[in-house]
């Protein structure tokens, strides 16, 4: 009996017995998977260790199919496989890992994705109905993002950052109708960076949306509010070291002659002075000399309008 020629780059050999064109039924194109016990030849296969490299699952219909590993911390793992418009409504696939390979347009109304890692999936067009989706792991960019960044044409760039586009999009609204912000979040920060990638390189919607994503992730990261604030602290507190405060008629500034003890306190200083600046609490104590008075107003427009977008970002994360 002949064995399948399909053969993975590793040396890794289908041992299945081989039909007329050489290869086994899984890895055929041509075969036919359309009939109801398609999905439970498909769980034995994998089951008793198949390899499942390359299997082409195109328009398959896996519907009820159930790959949980039982008693494995591991899930079973598809490397490239093509399931494009497959049928896995209802399918059980807890853990299941994909590396590379296509679920474009397939239907997985109902299935069981909870801790499902895909890694480099065509995640393109899938249907979510009811899929239940918390803790799945997309990788840290789908597939068309991962392509967009890479690919020279323009044109075919913003495709690709479009498809990603929509993918996300896909991904926010399932998290969404179940509940799962976290989640829901982190898809609606990706599919908002891969709209402005879409931007005209050199324009001022581009700019604008990159600050807003650098300033609070697209009001879904209050930390960088914090990270941003403490850092604009941080280097006022140096600005007003190397320019100068009036402190009760006397002007400081950092001196080269002076003892490190006295640079250190008056640094210290500066950085109450820019804490009291950047949260518009103005003691009066210290007051900005020169250019100092520039850099001083830069700062608690600033200040006044981060400790805001603080508060928006930090209750919209907060209340849900």
């Amino acid at each position: 009996m002949s064995h399948c020629h399909y053969l993975v780059s590793d040396g890794r050999q289908c041992r299945e017995p081989a039909g007329p064109n050489g290869l086994c039924h899984w890895h055929d194109p041509k075969s036919d998977k359309q009939s109801e016990e398609t999905a439970h030849a498909l769980e034995q296969f994998v089951r008793r260790g198949g390899l499942c490299h390359g299997l082409q699952l195109a328009r398959a219909n896996l519907k009820g199919l159930n790959l949980v590993n039982q008693g494995s911390p591991d899930g079973f793992l598809l490397e490239k496989c093509d399931l494009y418009r497959a049928n896995l409504q209802g399918a059980h696939l807890y853990r299941l890992r994909m590396r590379g390979g296509s679920l474009m347009k397939a239907d997985l109304t109902d299935t069981n994705l909870h801790c499902a890692h895909m890694h480099d999936v065509n995640l393109l067009g899938i249907r979510w109905g009811n899929t239940r989706i918390d803790s799945l792991d997309t990788g840290p960019r789908v597939l068309q993002e991962s392509r967009g960044r890479r690919e020279r044409d323009r044109r075919r760039a913003d495709i690709l950052f479009k498809e990603a586009e929509e993918i996300y999009r896909d991904l926010r609204k399932a998290a969404e109708h179940q509940g799962i912000f976290t989640l829901s979040g982190r898809y609606i920060q990706q599919e908002l960076t891969m709209r402005r990638l879409q931007m005209p390189f050199w324009s001022l919607r581009r700019f604008l949306s990159w600050i807003v994503d650098l300033f609070c992730g697209y009001g879904e990261d209050p930390l960088r509010v914090v990270l941003f604030s403490l850092i604009m602290i941080a280097c006022s507190a140096v600005f007003y070291f190397f320019f100068g405060l009036s402190f009760a008629g006397e002007h400081l500034i950092y001196r080269p002659d002076a003892s490190l003890h006295d640079n250190l306190i008056f640094l210290l200083e500066c950085l109450y002075y820019s804490v009291v600046t950047f949260t518009t609490l103005g003691y009066g104590d210290f007051t900005p000399v020169g250019i100092s008075r520039l850099f001083a107003a830069l700062e608690a427009f600033t200040g006044s309008f981060t400790l805001a977008l603080f508060v928006v970002v930090f209750v919209k994360k907060m209340t849900r």
